[in-house]
């Protein structure tokens, strides 16, 4: 999918070439599940799959919205009439940075904006955060608004969790704008300080793969915002801002302040041993040790499982079959109950563990899942 193709579908649409084409990648998380609005640590990286967006500016307080995965013409939408929570359907991530950017004191008159997207949605790989990201970015760059990439993302964040109606932390958005290339982000989710860290897996004979188990999710849906709810009650309960507080050394002692919350219990020793296991991943990986981290990926895994318990079936078959043939480590990635999994793995045990893992799921009458290699590759970009 090329800059040129979006922007010519856009003239098709539009009647004139784009200002611009701008893109904005998916991501996958290596470690760090469910800390960022606890106010702890991710690990996300970027990848090669896009949406990309070809966009020029209007003047008249109109916003025309058009995916190339959606049939007909442009969606028409009034800037004076947004309103969070007013609109169910895909447009609500464009037009909820619009609203948020106005909202914001940012004079945004109208655009017109063709999408195009190789994120797999539902897949756990932040496709809506891509969409939101290359509209924020777009449009800073044509209305000139000066606006830094965690600023950015920060605008998307309040439009998915305001507008949309979607509970999410900042991970997703950050990751999007500011990821590098042969680089993971370890973010700091309280302050927003970046570090990119070197992640040339190849350099190292090694690969990282993303299976698809084709099973979709969704962050608005109920599940997500009771365990968020949960950690937010636990945090209240042991009388901290946020599960971050709690260090990793006193955490059986808070586990024994907490009782018989038993719910709570299992969500905060979820989230203070996955912040532990970032700054144990970002140690191995400083100390040029890459494949020491596939157990630390797998004890990730067994603690979203059995103390969060956001995996499923086919997830839980995607690390068994990987580690029983070979795999450094596998764990879930993403938001949960459906989504992707990561497996660390040697570069010769490539095709042994792709083969495995789909037969393992025919054998379960699952459906086939798409296995690809995540490189990490750029954040959000001007492309045209």
């Amino acid at each position: 999918m090329g800059a040129q193709q979006v922007a010519e579908r856009f003239a098709e649409l539009y009647g004139a070439r784009p200002e611009g084409v701008w893109a904005a990648p998916g991501r996958v998380n290596l470690i760090g599940e469910h800390t960022d609005y606890n106010d702890g640590f991710v690990m996300p990286f970027a990848l090669p799959h896009q949406t990309v967006a070809a966009v020029s500016r209007r003047t008249d307080g109109i916003l025309r919205l058009h995916s190339a995965d959606t049939g007909g013409g442009p969606a028409e939408l009034r800037l004076d009439a947004l309103a969070p929570e007013s609109d169910r359907d895909w447009t609500a991530y464009p037009a909820g940075v619009v609203w948020a950017l106005r909202e914001a004191g940012h004079a945004i008159t109208g655009a017109d904006i063709h999408l195009a997207s190789t994120v797999p949605t539902g897949a756990g790989l932040s496709s809506s955060a891509a969409l939101e990201v290359v509209v924020a970015l777009a449009l800073n760059d044509l209305y000139d608004l000066g606006l830094q990439r965690w600023r950015l993302a920060r605008l998307c964040q309040r439009a998915e969790n305001v507008y949309v109606g979607a509970p999410t932390g900042i991970m997703d958005q950050t990751a999007s704008a500011c990821c590098e290339p042969g680089h993971a982000l370890f973010l700091d989710t309280r302050d927003l300080s970046q570090q990119q860290i070197p992640f040339d897996l190849a350099a190292e004979g090694l690969r990282l793969l993303v299976v698809d188990t084709q099973v979709k999710h969704a962050h608005s849906g109920g599940e997500y915002g009771k365990r968020r709810a949960g950690c937010e009650k636990g945090a209240a309960l042991l009388g901290v801002d946020a599960l971050r507080d709690i260090p990793y050394a006193e955490l059986d002692a808070a586990l024994a302040r907490l009782g018989d919350e038993e719910e709570v219990v299992r969500l905060v020793r979820h989230v203070v041993t996955e912040d532990e296991r970032v700054e144990r991943t970002v140690a191995l990986l400083r100390a040029g040790d890459t494949r020491a981290i596939g157990p630390v990926l797998t004890e990730g895994h067994a603690s979203l499982r059995d103390d969060f318990r956001i995996s499923c079936p086919e997830l839980d078959l995607v690390v068994d079959t990987a580690l029983a043939h070979g795999a450094l480590g596998a764990r879930m990635t993403g938001g949960g109950f459906g989504g992707s999994a990561v497996v660390l793995a040697e570069a010769t045990e490539v095709d042994t563990l792709t083969k495995a893992v789909e037969e393992a799921f025919a054998a379960a009458a699952f459906t086939a899942p798409r296995v690809f290699e995540a490189i990490p590759s750029p954040g959000a970009r001007r492309l045209l």
